[in-house]
């Protein structure tokens, strides 16, 4: 009798749901879009919504499926990390749910990095610098601004621990959407206590933290009648996104980089121990038991293709962009992007950077300009690995996943300017596939996460790099103009 994973995503705008079987191949898939309320620096959700939007999306997957829910087996979990949900002593929540996404904490970045040393607090949490993103910053906004609501709350959660607590009752989280907190120590695997008491928090107000891939408890009855799940089923705690697509795309040993070309880019590749640098990257726990990452993000990633579509291209699809690119040379006749729309994250850490075109002749039409931005983001990445050759961390194997990763021409580019081979797998969404296989471990299906992986993860294409155009030359004037750029900042 074949048993069944289901493996949810819980995304910023799109709710993800996969079904796999033991042998984690995949039966079907769905996905539910949710809207946020964006009102200049405030982004929020009904975090209630998003919860029944959970289970429909899960009521529709098995409809579409058409299987015998009572042979689902688990439910795993892969997750965005910041967004934070205020409960009081009922559970219920104090206040709409704030975005990962929010900025209106700018204040209270200030008050914690007059507090707080910024390269001790890399050492503790893994990250090299203070900024909105974090929940630490929102819950000392909400002390400063909200104090009706800070009074009341009696547990701090992170979106994730709400969809945990809403299934099983039990106030519980794993490590990996704890890095990006800023108050959990990556080293000791537990909050970090000095911050916590500076915003007059207990860890009595947190969820019990434990292992990637672990059991979050049995669900509760009233979710099984309404879903109609068998008595048996429990919750996988699953892992942060990034790290589940690693695993669903068989980064899981050294010298693997896995690139994620989605509206923000990520570069993720796996340590056998943290690594501090003088670079200040990002250094994050990882899914896999007592391993670490180096996770370099830039939002100025596939974001800057989605504005120029937008603004250049309206409606035509990605693929019209794709085939209109092909036709555009090398290079893109010495036009070049500086892929900044939104600052600099990875490597230089510099908000307040823009973007910008060089080059521009009387030649160039909008196809050189999307070639260009494409060719940007790939000297992006290229940078990103420089810096990570510098730490004598190695690139030996990349793998592409995102959706940048189904374009061919992209793809090319990227083997091009980096110099390497290009992997793409034939997972759609290695998240869901990744969240799917620490399950089916934790089932005891495969012995290991190496042997879900190589009984699983296929790969669809690789992308040789091309020798017949110099892409060095353009790189060097990448690196170049942003050094101006930096001069022109400074002088502001």
């Amino acid at each position: 009798m074949e048993k069944y994973i289901l493996s949810l995503d819980l995304g910023t705008t799109l709710l993800k749901l996969g079904l796999f079987n033991t042998n984690l191949k995949e039966i079907c898939s769905h996905s539910v879009e949710y809207k946020l309320d964006i009102s200049s620096r405030f982004i929020e959700f009904d975090a209630d919504d998003y919860w029944y939007k959970c289970k429909k999306g899960i009521l529709d997957l098995i409809s579409k499926s058409k299987i015998n829910q009572s042979r689902i087996e688990s439910i795993s979990l892969s997750s965005q990390a910041e967004t934070l949900v205020v409960l009081d002593k009922n559970g219920k929540p104090l206040r709409k749910a704030i975005s990962w996404l929010d900025s209106r904490s700018t204040e209270e970045c200030n008050i914690l990095k007059n507090n707080f040393k910024i390269n001790r607090g890399y050492r503790i949490t893994g990250q090299p610098d203070i900024i909105t993103t974090w929940p630490v910053t929102k819950i000392l906004w909400l002390k400063r601004n909200e104090k009706k609501t800070f009074d009341k709350a009696n547990k701090y959660l992170l979106l994730k621990d709400y969809i945990i607590y809403k299934f099983t009752g039990n106030f519980i989280s794993e490590f990996t959407i704890y890095n990006f907190s800023y108050y959990f120590d990556i080293i000791k695997k537990s909050y970090w206590e000095e911050i916590l008491k500076f915003i007059d928090i207990d860890i009595g107000q947190l969820p019990k933290l434990i292992e990637p891939g672990s059991r979050a408890g049995n669900l509760l009855t009233n979710n099984l009648r309404e879903l109609g799940l068998s008595s048996d089923i429990h919750l996988n705690v699953g892992a942060l996104d990034h790290m589940a697509g690693m695993i669903g795309v068989g980064n899981i040993k050294k010298d693997i980089v896995s690139e994620t070309t989605g509206t923000v880019l990520a570069i993720c590749t796996m340590l056998d121990k943290p690594l501090f640098s003088k670079y200040k990257i990002p250094c994050h726990y990882n899914a896999i038991k007592d391993t670490y990452i180096l996770l370099q993000t830039c939002e100025s990633g596939g974001i800057s293709l989605e504005w120029f579509k937008r603004n250049f291209y309206e409606n035509k699809d990605y693929n019209y962009i794709n085939k209109r690119i092909s036709n555009i040379s090398k290079g893109s006749n010495g036009l070049i992007f500086l892929p900044y729309l939104t600052g600099v994250n990875s490597p230089e850490l510099n908000p307040n950077a823009k973007g910008g075109f060089y080059g521009l002749t009387i030649s160039h039409n909008k196809d050189h300009f999307a070639r260009s931005i494409m060719e940007g983001i790939a000297y992006l990445i290229k940078k990103n690995l420089d810096y990570l050759k510098k730490l004598n961390v190695n690139t030996k194997k990349i793998i592409s996943l995102g959706g940048g990763s189904k374009s061919d021409e992209w793809n090319q580019i990227k083997a091009d300017v980096i110099g390497k081979e290009i992997i793409v797998t034939k997972q759609d969404d290695p998240s869901l596939l990744g969240a799917a296989i620490l399950s089916s471990v934790e089932l005891g299906s495969f012995s290991n996460i190496r042997a879900a992986v190589d009984n699983t993860v296929e790969i669809k294409k690789k992308y040789v790099s091309h020798k017949n155009f110099n892409y060095e030359k353009q790189y060097k004037k990448f690196f170049t103009l942003y050094k101006i750029l930096e001069q022109l900042l400074n002088q502001e």
